[in-house]
């Protein structure tokens, strides 16, 4: 590929002519010529058109299948599922990974599949094109981290094909670099002699001979260009001495390399951090099954090696061809004060079973090299806490645009998440020295006095009764920041947005707004702040630096003493829009979008759009604002214009409940959520794994769990130290309550004065103990009362026996 004129590439595609490879392009245009005219309009295709073409793909037993095309549903299972049946029956699908780039998290399905080649482009500088869609992919997200997307890219600009016609045109984006890779595999199929391909060619080692055979683009990062661009001659010398076996993708994670590994190399490691997580793919090229033989290992290059704990999660079953293996990695306390580089390697063996005419298994030993680079802990002041859990995206369920001027692209299927559509904005924070973690927990999985400000950006999900607690004895007792960004949150809006969806025959209509504010204000209510349901829109100015309001919300209820902005702003929602028609020309106040307020030890700033943080639409930036903020919730540095008194409130802002923004009744979110019918469970990508339910009586139900390097918590000492509050009838914060030496009082205490009585406290400290003490010593007595009957039998019997004998 690196000595080829892309003209010299095309004409050999045309040449090409190997049997069994299917362009799904030639079966698309030939459903469409057979359907009616408006779905060809509208560059329309359904499931069901798919299904038929890759079960013809499979009846004809096809080698190569490319597919330039794809979508944001991953959910699709009829479609996902005849996918997984094409790849394990050893038909290698090349897919495009989709041109919404440069946005992050916009990977295309089935190109985002482990089985699946997904194939991004680049001009001929050997720049990603802007449009090629970028990583991570967003099936894992919250509770886990994407894997590596694209997996090669290959030269999608300004290529010259034919047309469906005759002659040639100039063509461009990812749906031309797949059918490039299309070609390289079917040239790479070709050399192999027929009476080998069978034994050696499968879609995971076509893509170890892709990936590792790949040359890596020196500005790019993983998540743009995958292993790099394509390289035929080095990936059929990597097939021309092939022997089946497994390895791992990416195969090395090295912070010293940047920008390939941001944005890891962008933030060290360090004592009491969130787990770092690094999500790996597993190609097992021995077979379209397999198995991890036994529990990876960590083999440390050095004694500071030891500093590192890891905690592994991998695929039960390495199916099909292929498997995940994600790393969760922590410096434990000792490692405190430690700066500099841990260095050394994972490893996994897969075995799978043997090959036709083989009569031992095949086993394979994969190595992941780690170079990961360690600071001692930051302050407080400096570390900023991501609530991720909290986050709803499509799909599963049709999460609505934040931004409504966007109206060609109405679904929020981008992750929301630190390294997708935010990644901008961790840059930034980066820049300005912050550290920033990620939370895919509920808010009781953390100890807040390790943070300086928690950040909830454009939440869609509910909260937990002990979150709600939490949150509030977090920020006024242990002086946590709290920043929240919402969004619109209108239910006549939100109505109006439902359309028929032809594929699934079916009405869909938004499950929340932009944000769920109604859940918001539950989260807020201590504070005594709330947003309403007005959809907001205009430019405003702030000490010189400008902004754009996109489809936010305002501020109906405000605290007194602290400082609240508004601005003269255009309320769109659709109650909201007739009123703007009468109330012009009068003396209509302006709306409240930025509060700022200090309780007890801490601080809260809400702020009405996140429009201004997020990439994927964003029309003018509000960083500025941001560290502002940040520094305000962190530090309480005040700037002079944010808190000037003439913004200060001398009475509180207030609005009666019932005219709060209600939750809707006829959608069943439960379908959606984390919360709404879940149990309050700390998962492994938090420091403490606690389980909890929700419910009544004792919240606390288990065992003490421990995570490698750390401290066992002491579920015990939680409740006792509450005692003491239960008792007396009150519920004050017990600040000198700590669990283990791990920090987190509240782990040990997920109880309520209003979920427990004294009579069950009573019985849990006396009366069961008591208890059990009695019926040890009735057993006792027992004991002891046989052993005399057996002794009195001997005596009187044994002559007896022995005759009998």
């Amino acid at each position: 590929m690196t000595t080829w004129g892309m003209e010299h590439l095309s004409l050999v595609l045309l040449l090409v002519k190997i049997q069994n490879v299917l362009v799904l392009h030639q079966i698309q245009k030939f459903m469409l010529s057979e359907c009616s005219l408006m779905p060809s309009l509208f560059q329309v295709s359904y499931t069901s058109w798919f299904l038929d073409a890759f079960n013809y793909a499979i009846a004809t037993n096809m080698d190569v299948l490319n597919l330039s095309i794809g979508g944001p549903d991953y959910l699709d299972l009829p479609f996902v599922e005849k996918v997984w049946e094409i790849t394990a029956s050893n038909i290698i699908m090349v897919s495009a990974i989709g041109n919404d780039g440069p946005l992050y998290g916009t990977l295309n399905n089935p190109a985002d599949q482990s089985d699946v080649i997904g194939v991004g482009g680049i001009d001929y500088d050997d720049h990603i094109a802007s449009f090629s869609s970028r990583g991570m992919s967003t099936w894992e997200i919250p509770h886990g981290y994407g894997r590596v997307k694209p997996d090669v890219v290959a030269y999608g600009r300004e290529i010259m094909g034919s047309k469906i016609s005759t002659g040639c045109k100039s063509l461009s984006g990812t749906s031309v670099a797949s059918p490039v890779v299309a070609g390289i595999v079917c040239l790479l199929v070709s050399v192999i002699p027929e009476a080998r391909r069978k034994e050696l060619l499968n879609p995971a080692s076509m893509k170890q001979a892709l990936v590792e055979g790949a040359a890596k683009l020196s500005g790019p990062n993983m998540y743009e260009q995958g292993a790099g661009r394509v390289d035929l001659l080095e990936s059929y010398e990597i097939l021309k001495s092939y022997q089946p076996r497994a390895s791992i993708f990416p195969s090395v994670l090295d912070y010293t390399d940047c920008p390939y590994s941001w944005p890891f190399c962008r933030q060290p490691l360090y004592a009491g951090a969130m787990p770092i997580i690094f999500n790996t793919t597993i190609l097992n090229g021995m077979g379209v099954v397999g198995y991890v033989e036994s529990p990876p290992t960590w083999h440390p290059a050095n004694e500071e090696g030891n500093l590192l704990s890891i905690h592994f999660k991998y695929s039960d079953i390495i199916w099909p061809w292929t498997g995940y293996l994600a790393l969760y990695m922590q410096i434990k306390e000792e490692g405190a004060q430690f700066s500099g580089e841990i260095e050394g390697n994972v490893t996994v063996k897969v075995y799978s079973p043997s090959a036709q005419g083989e009569n031992q298994l095949r086993r394979s030993t994969c190595t992941l090299q780690l170079k990961l680079r360690v600071v001692p802990t930051p302050s407080r002041a400096k570390r900023i806490l991501w609530d991720q859990f909290h986050s709803i995206k499509y799909p599963p369920g049709y999460i609505p645009r934040d931004s409504l001027d966007v109206r060609n692209d109405i679904l929020d299927w981008h992750g929301d998440h630190l390294h997708t559509n935010f990644h901008i904005m961790f840059n930034m924070l980066r820049d300005a020295g912050y550290y920033v973690e990620t939370l895919g927990s509920p808010l009781t999985c953390f100890d807040a006095r390790q943070y300086g400000t928690l950040l909830m950006v454009d939440l869609e999900d509910e909260y937990f009764p002990e979150e709600i607690e939490k949150l509030r004895d977090d920020v006024i007792n242990t002086g946590l920041g709290l920043a929240v960004f919402a969004e619109w949150y209108n239910v006549e809006t939100m109505v109006k947005m439902r359309f028929f969806d032809d594929n699934t025959r079916s009405w869909w209509t938004p499950v929340t707004g932009g944000a769920n504010v109604p859940a918001l204000n539950n989260l807020l209510a201590p504070f005594g702040i709330a947003f309403g349901d007005k959809i907001l829109n205009g430019d405003f100015s702030i000490d010189g630096e400008q902004s754009r309001y996109a489809s936010g919300t305002d501020i109906v209820r405000f605290p007194a003493g602290g400082y609240l902005h508004s601005f003269p702003l255009l309320d769109s929602s659709e109650s909201g829009a007739t009123q703007n028609v009468l109330l012009i020309g009068s003396s209509k106040a302006d709306p409240s979008v930025l509060g700022l307020l200090e309780i007890g030890e801490g601080r809260v700033t809400v702020y009405g759009d996140s429009n201004c943080l997020d990439s994927s639409h964003m029309v003018t930036n509000c960083y500025w604002l941001l560290k502002k903020i940040i520094d305000f919730t962190s530090s309480n540095m005040r700037d002079s214009v944010l808190f000037s008194k003439s913004v200060k409130r001398k009475t509180a802002l207030h609005t009666g409940d019932n005219q709060l923004p209600s939750r809707r009744t006829d959608v069943n979110f439960s379908l959606y959520s984390s919360v709404i019918g879940k149990d309050l469970i700390c998962q492994s990508d938090s420091r403490f794994e606690v389980w909890g339910t929700k419910g009544y009586k004792l919240q606390v139900r288990g065992r003490n769990r421990r995570l490698p390097g750390y401290p066992v918590i002491d579920l015990g000492q939680g409740l006792n130290s509450t005692w003491e509050n239960v008792r007396t009838k009150s519920w004050k914060p017990h600040r000198e309550g700590v669990i283990g030496s791990s920090g987190n009082k509240y782990l040990g205490r997920l109880i309520s004065r209003d979920e427990i009585d004294i009579s069950m406290l009573v019985a849990t400290r006396w009366i069961i103990p008591a208890g059990v003490a009695a019926s040890g010593l009735l057993v006792l007595v027992s004991i002891w009362r046989i052993r005399q009957r057996r002794r009195r039998r001997r005596r009187g019997s044994g002559s007896g026996r022995l005759a009998n004998i």
